[in-house]
């Protein structure tokens, strides 16, 4: 596993230590990576919520993916 070093302002670090001490979390590595995965969490949520609003606005592709790709740039 990667280690990847960041700093951290105190008050965030802080928190963090907060964290470990309240057992959210064992270490203040794993609640940066729970930190870490609600992010790509709330990203993918988002992502999916933006398609389905083109889609409520008519801003989707429709017919064969095939044709459509020899078509598009």
């Amino acid at each position: 596993m990667p280690t990847i070093s960041v700093p951290l302002q105190e008050d965030l670090a802080e928190f963090v230590r907060t964290q470990v001490k309240r057992g959210y979390a064992h270490t203040m590595a794993e609640v940066v990576r729970r930190a870490i995965r609600r992010l790509a969490e709330e990203e993918a949520i988002a992502a999916v919520l933006a398609s389905e609003q083109q889609v409520r606005e008519g801003k989707v592709l429709r017919g064969d993916l095939r044709r459509l790709m020899k078509v598009l740039p």
